[in-house]
């Protein structure tokens, strides 16, 4: 895979990350939050997996497998909460 994709995709990881600080230490409607700082996380989580390791030369199976269970966790997580 490319570097300079590899490092787009990183500094776009960090940015996710700074930004779930700052929605967590701004907002004061602790739904949103949730809902905020699990859908950033989930985007991270993609883009971890497919580009740093290997998921999105793997089988579609798993692939399935991955974003489901994402998606059941955070659903299950924000129902919770």
């Amino acid at each position: 895979m490319e570097k300079s994709l590899l490092v787009k995709i990183w500094i776009l990881l960090v940015i996710l990350t700074i930004s779930s600080a700052l929605v967590g230490n701004n907002f004061q409607h602790y739904k949103y939050i949730i809902a905020i700082i699990i859908g950033l996380t989930l985007v991270k989580f993609l883009g971890i997996s497919f580009y740093f390791m290997g998921l999105k030369k793997a089988h579609s199976f798993w692939k399935t497998v991955v974003i489901i269970y994402l998606l059941l966790f955070s659903i299950i997580t924000i129902l919770i909460f």
